[in-house]
């Protein structure tokens, strides 16, 4: 019997609300841990997680098995419940409503993982890339 079988390498990026630095570095780590579980619950193999005080950038292989928006209300519920009831007990947490999804060619792969994983470089240094920190708000 053919299966179907897709999947396609998808970097989302969205923000905090109102883009507050709401993620400190004593509990990001653990932030991306249960997004990693969320992500792999939905069959979705993690290639990076990172990200800034008030924005993250997960990249994803997405399987023909969820959309992207089950996939990102997922992620984003999840955590935000996460948050405000593990992480931080009883303070206010909020993702942006929005979020934006790019896919990436597989040539590519190796390049958006590694500026995933120098985030705080790349901001500390101004050397961002502009189409990649668009969260999908409108500014």
């Amino acid at each position: 019997m053919l299966k179907n079988k897709l999947c396609v390498p998808i970097h989302f990026v969205w923000a905090t609300w109102d883009r507050l630095p709401l993620i400190s570095s004593d509990i990001e780590r653990e932030l991306y841990r249960y997004m990693e579980k969320v992500c792999h619950d939905d069959k979705c193999e993690v290639l990076a997680v990172g990200g800034m005080p008030n924005h993250i950038h997960l990249f994803v292989m997405l399987p023909n098995t969820i959309t992207l928006g089950g996939l990102m209300k997922n992620v984003k519920g999840g955590s935000s419940r996460f948050f405000s009831q593990k992480l931080r007990p009883g303070e206010w947490f909020a993702w942006q409503g929005s979020y934006s999804a790019n896919a990436i060619c597989r040539s590519k792969i190796g390049t958006v993982v590694k500026y995933i994983a120098n985030q705080k470089q790349h901001h500390a240094d101004n050397t961002t890339w502009p189409g990649a920190e668009e969260t999908g708000e409108e500014v």
